[in-house]
């Protein structure tokens, strides 16, 4: 089954699916955004840059397409995004 998943106004929309352990694939628009995980996130920017500030870090760091970023269960990150990015992201 897949679900739609839309958060902050639409500014971020996902479509959640099962292949081997939960997904989504979604979009971000412009803007700054803090999300909050219960489970351990493997996100893989798919097209464009984001920059991330991971949980108990001072520094932010940007990821292009191709590159990934791990996120703690039961933490949060914040991301800075110029232009519209896709990602992927892998919860297990």
């Amino acid at each position: 089954m897949i679900t739609v998943n839309e958060y902050f106004d639409g500014a971020v929309k996902s479509l959640g699916y099962e292949n081997n352990g939960k997904s989504t694939v979604g979009v971000i628009d412009a803007g700054e955004y803090e999300f909050g995980t219960s489970t351990h996130e493997t996100m893989i920017i798919v097209e464009g840059t984001m920059q991330v500030l991971l949980d108990g870090q001072t520094d932010w760091k940007n990821f292009n397409a191709g590159e990934k970023f791990e996120v703690d269960a039961n933490s949060s990150f914040k991301v800075k995004v110029v232009g519209q990015v896709s990602y992927l992201c892998k919860y297990n």
